[in-house]
């Protein structure tokens, strides 16, 4: 083998509050290799491309960059050596151009000069050609597709010459079609000579598109493979530590009458514009109605309306009850759960105990007439969700910060529905989980639509969709492209009503 692009040793890192978050990993990468960064979210991934890319200082460890010792102390010393990364993230200014933001910090004072404006779009247009990133270079980037905002991010980093790119997470954020656009172009850079490490925890993709892939698992390496002679399942199996779960199946009984109707929901979003713009729905008892669609297209705003977090104009009912003009408390008494997609910001309170989270938001059962709060009614109400929702905890007076993050959804989880809801809003609700606490998650959803909960699920994984849902809204730009039942979509098709592609025979 071919002496490393890049060879990371020992590599460990501990921030200042004591967590480890990587310990003695070393990864290597040779010229023209896609090398696949693989784990669950909490791996060290991120952690890792962020040290190498001179985001962050290492705890521990060495890196050699083509030889020789290297220690970057900022992205910029990273990307003059040849190193630059894509985060999941983009930084790019909305109101330039795409030529002007490829440009942008460029050395030799770019598009401010005629002659140097024409010789870099020149030199874009080259860069195009070879790589096949097509992209519209004088449009403004916020008018564009995300997918398109990611090519330009691509070419930004190929205009600085580099010989390692580094993708985080990069299909997050793209349609099916995107994704499958992108990975012939990673391919073509590679055998054009260019090294690529791509960070995913989809097993798909692996497969899809590296060469050889490493493997972490709570901060330490635990196989490196190559790709042609490792299988899903081995892959599986090492990043959880386990062997994967089988998924639920869908049992087929029709849903009940309409709970949530919703007609013309109008929500604004960041200065004044329109983020939902007219949607119309209903989601009936026994039913999951899933939302889906790249994140940013107005998934988060649609749900902060319908939890009380957001003014709205149209039409909102739950069982005939408008829910015009109510607060997060209210609508939770008419039977509204939420489970929030940020569960630090909106659900849980981790400097509080577990049974002070366990009755956030509904505290009145548990006062006594003079309005104290019962402690002990509350502890053995807190006890009970530890064991109704399978809860690991030190107890109920632990905080809720030291559970881990698939406890602290299942604490949140078991809370909202302790409340005996008529319609659950799940917005992302395995995001950040691992694999067994994922699968816990979906099963017991799965398990309150056979109960009769009606269920509004909004979500970024496709994988979760198609394994839950009963009828799929795909929202693209505050719209809904298309209402179809999950037995009428696949993957191309929802790839191209996440794109904004309307479906033919779609229905409510």
């Amino acid at each position: 083998m071919a002496e490393a692009l890049l060879l990371a040793q020992g590599i460990t890192k501990v921030y200042p509050d004591g967590t480890v978050a990587l310990t003695g990993v070393d990864l290597e990468v040779q010229p023209g290799e896609v090398h696949g960064l693989l784990g669950e979210n909490g791996a060290g991934k991120s952690t890792l491309t962020k040290i190498i890319s001179g985001l962050l200082p290492p705890t521990a460890g060495r890196i050699f960059w083509k030889g020789k010792p290297v220690r970057f102390s900022s992205p910029r010393e990273a990307l003059r050596a040849g190193i630059g990364m894509v985060h999941q993230h983009f930084a790019l200014v909305g109101p330039f151009t795409g030529l002007e933001n490829i440009a942008l910090g460029a050395e030799g004072g770019g598009l401010l000069f005629p002659v140097r404006a024409e010789a870099i779009r020149r030199r874009v247009e080259e860069l195009m050609a070879a790589s096949g990133l097509q992209a519209p270079l004088d449009v403004p980037v916020e008018e564009l597709p995300v997918g398109v905002q990611q090519r330009i991010e691509i070419l930004k980093m190929l205009f600085r010459d580099v010989d390692l790119l580094i993708l985080d997470e990069p299909t997050a954020v793209l349609t099916p079609q995107e994704v499958d656009e992108l990975f012939p172009i990673l391919r073509r850079l590679a055998q054009q000579g260019k090294s690529v490490v791509f960070i995913t925890h989809k097993l798909r993709e692996i497969l899809a598109v590296t060469d050889r892939v490493t493997v972490l698992r709570r901060g330490r390496v635990v196989a490196v493979r190559k790709t042609a002679e490792t299988t899903v399942e081995e892959l599986a199996q090492l990043m959880v530590g386990e062997t994967m779960v089988a998924q639920a199946q869908r049992s087929r009984r029709p849903p009940g009458e309409v709970v949530l109707r919703v007609r013309d929901l109008r929500v604004l979003g960041a200065e004044g514009r329109p983020a939902v713009d007219g949607v119309s729905f209903e989601v009936r008892a026994g039913e999951i109605f899933a939302i889906a669609g790249v994140q940013g297209n107005g998934q988060s705003e649609l749900v902060e309306a319908l939890v009380g977090l957001r003014p709205w104009t149209g039409e909102a009912e739950l069982s005939g009850q408008s829910l015009r003009g109510k607060s997060p408390a209210q609508l939770s008494a008419l039977g509204v759960a939420h489970i929030p997609e940020d569960r630090h910001a909106l659900g849980l309170i981790l400097e509080f105990s577990v049974a002070e989270n366990a009755v956030l938001g509904r505290l009145a059962p548990f006062l006594n007439p003079v309005g104290g709060v019962r402690w002990g009614r509350v502890q053995r109400f807190a006890q009970d969700l530890l064991v109704r929702f399978s809860v690991q905890a030190r107890g109920v007076r632990a905080p809720a910060r030291s559970l881990s993050g698939g406890n602290q959804q299942k604490l949140l989880v078991g809370r909202e529905l302790s409340k005996s809801p008529k319609l659950l809003i799940a917005n992302q609700p395995t995001r950040g989980l691992d694999v067994a606490a994922t699968r816990y998650i979906r099963d017991l959803l799965l398990r309150l639509r056979d109960e009769g909960l009606a269920i509004l699920l909004v979500s970024a994984d496709l994988d979760e969709i198609f394994e839950l849902a009963d009828r799929v809204a795909v929202m693209y730009r505050g719209t809904f492209t298309g209402i179809l039942p999950a037995e009428e979509l696949d993957r191309e098709r929802i790839g191209l009503l996440m794109g904004g592609v309307a479906a033919e025979g779609a229905r409510e």
